[in-house]
């Protein structure tokens, strides 16, 4: 849609009430760095852009108009119309079961 954004962020984790030892923080540290490249590589790979281009602009938390998005290679075509007229569009919705 011409009205889109794409927001390119990275990964965080929410330590709460938790506790945590250098050990861990290293660990949890160690575990955003590898999700961030693997993202990265991912989307590095459909894109033509480098990993390292893709990990700054996911710190630099990237936002692209659907012009950009577009020219990264991130979306084939920008449209007006949500859907094609005539489309069947089913609605799928999770509803939370209640205990009894």
């Amino acid at each position: 849609m011409p009205q889109a954004r794409f927001l390119l962020h990275g990964v965080s984790a929410g330590f709460g009430n938790e506790r945590l030892e250098e050990p861990q923080l290293e660990e949890r540290l160690k575990g955003l760095r590898i999700d961030i490249e693997n993202i990265a590589k991912v989307i590095a790979e459909n894109t033509g852009k480098t990993v390292d281009d893709i990990a700054k602009a996911m710190l630099e938390r990237t936002t692209l108009n659907p012009d950009e998005a577009k020219s990264w290679g991130l979306v084939h075509d920008i449209k007006s119309e949500l859907f094609e007229p005539g489309s069947e569009v089913i609605s799928i919705q999770h509803q939370e079961q209640r205990s009894q």
